[in-house]
């Protein structure tokens, strides 16, 4: 920045300015099944963020029952316009979109809540598309910078196997619980601190 010229009122402005735009942008995707994207923690994180002055993206995803590749891929290029200053914090069926959009984009990292990899044998997740292909693991993982993941034991819905075997493709940086569930369902959870404390770390 040429800072040459500048009052010192437009200098603070300016360095106001630099610092907010600097900041990565957290950009939310919840699971499917979905009719608005506050359930269980995603509010209360998104509170969180912006009161650190972090840029946000938590909307309702098109398609967002089923969350079907063919709608949420070319959204979040053409319409979000995630890019290499952004990070993905996706939950469930977003995870999984997380990781199939870093296949052909780069971002500056993800975080996999209550991630998989088949279609855990459920018909809404067939539907979705996003496992009519291989995984690139190796673009997935080339194409930023670090990913995290945080896994349950007694997830009623994901086998915890799933979760290990997506943390042994991309040596994620990889939390497991006992008693998370599938953060969110069917046990209330209105707060993430470990995501929190995670993001904030690993992000600028």
């Amino acid at each position: 920045m040429n800072h040459e010229g500048l009052t010192l009122r437009e200098l603070v402005e300016c360095k106001v300015w630099y610092h907010y735009n600097m900041k990565n942008r957290i950009v939310y995707l919840h699971g499917n099944n979905a009719t608005h994207w506050a359930f269980a923690w995603a509010s209360w994180l998104k509170q969180e963020l912006e009161k650190r002055g972090y840029k946000t993206f938590f909307e309702t995803m098109p398609d967002s029952i089923i969350a079907r590749s063919e709608y949420w891929i070319p959204f979040l290029e053409n319409h979000v316009r995630v890019g290499e200053n952004d990070i993905i914090v996706g939950w469930s069926t977003g995870s999984i979109a997380a990781m199939r959009y870093a296949e052909t984009h780069k971002i500056k990292g993800s975080i996999l809540v209550g991630t998989y990899h088949t279609d855990l044998g459920d018909s809404m997740e067939k539907q979705s598309g996003y496992f009519n292909k291989p995984w690139d693991w190796k673009a997935i993982k080339a194409n930023q910078n670090w990913i995290a993941q945080f896994q349950s034991i007694n997830d009623p819905i994901v086998p915890v196997t799933e979760g290990r075997f997506v943390r042994d493709q991309l040596s994620t940086e990889y939390f497991e619980f006992d008693d998370k569930f599938h953060f969110g369902w069917p046990e209330p959870m209105d707060n993430f601190p470990e995501l929190l404390e995670f993001l904030l770390k690993h992000s600028e």
